[in-house]
């Protein structure tokens, strides 16, 4: 006798609460507690789409809390830290220049400072323990990895409540231009890669998506340097919009599993290619099997494709809002069409053609190329109604 699909799933969600502990729902507790403060703090500056955002994002974090734990010490270590730092500038923007911790630490700048310099000391020693095989180094990479993260946050964070000090009609949520989402870029792979690394017990892929941050973080450095990209800036009306806050987030979840996916194919191909000279070599032995880091680069791919779909339904919605309709076929939003059929073709080859090997991980490695310039290329080489993006 056949068991009804709704009485399973009735069970698995009997059982996931089940598996709950104390520590679990103490963490939900303070997440919803933390979500009431904030709206009980700054509801005046929200609209009600902005409200709902704000919980649904709690109960996100919560989900993620429970199905992840480690999530739970990196939320703890960004809200105390950033709580201080807001703490201390108080309604002052000049305590930046006076405070020690503000100055050298916890400000927007100097935390986005901190997380460029962890992530690449961070790829130096996921790339030191990928050739000496030293597990100590390996660790220090992973530690510098969530600290590189947790700093980004923080910066991110931070940056927001240093918007509103400009000015209450200045304030915005930092993912508005290149400066603010490259950081995003950053800190979004790197959880990711960090959810896998843990998932499948291996940090040997570390050095390989770390690279892409890297790459990212020096772009980052020359965007803040050679363009004064770090200062606060009025945002155009266009981006005055509660959309914004979800559309860009989602579509940068999708970018950055492009990237770790591109990442993994690199790892891929070097294996495939060395392993067939030399089975036994250092290269060969050091990185996870080809089925492995193939069942990664499927994994991230879907992930990304899932919210990159998202993205490009809420940008198109936010489209309508903005300039009356859902699709103008703007360079922006062709290219977002075609990294989306890119890698609907990709899963579509893997999962319906079974298709497998070194075609699939040449295609990811491409396929960044493709959604890179979709990110940075159309802001550099074409306009239309996105050119409020331009480099």
């Amino acid at each position: 006798m056949s068991v009804p699909n709704e009485y399973m799933h009735d069970e698995m969600q009997s059982s996931f609460f089940k598996q709950l502990n104390l520590f679990d729902w103490i963490f939900a507790v303070l997440l919803v507690a933390g979500s009431i403060f904030a709206y009980q703090k700054y509801s005046h500056l929200m609209d009600g789409y902005e409200v709902g955002i704000l919980f649904f994002t709690a109960a996100s974090l919560i989900a993620l809390g429970w199905l992840w734990k480690p999530m739970r010490a990196l939320m703890f270590y960004i809200a105390v830290l950033s709580l201080f730092a807001i703490n201390l500038y108080g309604a002052d923007l000049a305590a930046a220049e006076n405070n020690f911790f503000l100055k050298y630490l916890f400000s927007g700048q100097s935390a986005t400072m901190w997380m460029s310099a962890l992530f690449v000391m961070a790829t130096m020693a996921y790339f030191i323990e990928l050739f000496t095989g030293n597990a100590f180094t390996g660790k220090v990479a992973v530690a510098m990895t969530w600290s590189a993260t947790a700093m980004g946050f923080i910066g991110l964070l931070v940056r927001w409540r240093e918007t509103y000090l400009h000015g209450a009609d200045i304030g915005y949520i930092p993912v508005s231009n290149l400066y603010e989402v490259f950081i995003l870029f950053a800190i979004i792979t790197a959880l990711i890669y960090l959810y896998y690394e843990k998932k499948y017990e291996t940090r040997s892929m570390g050095a390989f998506v770390l690279l892409v941050i890297t790459a990212a973080i020096a772009f980052l450095l020359w965007y803040h340097f050679e363009r004064d990209a770090a200062e606060i800036k009025p945002l155009v009306p266009a981006l005055q919009s509660y959309w914004m806050k979800i559309h860009v987030p989602a579509n940068f979840v999708g970018y950055g599993a492009f990237a770790l996916a591109a990442m993994i194919g690199v790892a891929y191909l070097i294996k495939d290619s060395v392993v067939k000279r030399n089975p036994n070599g250092l290269v060969a032995s050091r990185l996870p099997s080809l089925d492995m880091m193939d069942d990664v680069m499927h994994k991230s791919i879907a992930l990304g494709f899932a919210f990159f779909t998202i993205a490009t339904v809420l940008g198109a919605m936010w489209a309508a809002e903005a300039w009356g309709g859902y699709w103008s076929w703007d360079p922006k939003e062709t290219w977002a069409l075609i990294v989306w059929l890119n890698y609907a073709a990709w899963l579509h080859m893997r999962l319906m053609k079974g298709l497998r090997g070194p075609i699939l991980a040449w295609w990811a490695v491409i396929g960044l190329f493709v959604t890179l310039f979709a990110f940075v290329g159309v802001n550099m080489f074409l306009s239309g109604l996105h050119s409020y993006g331009e480099l």
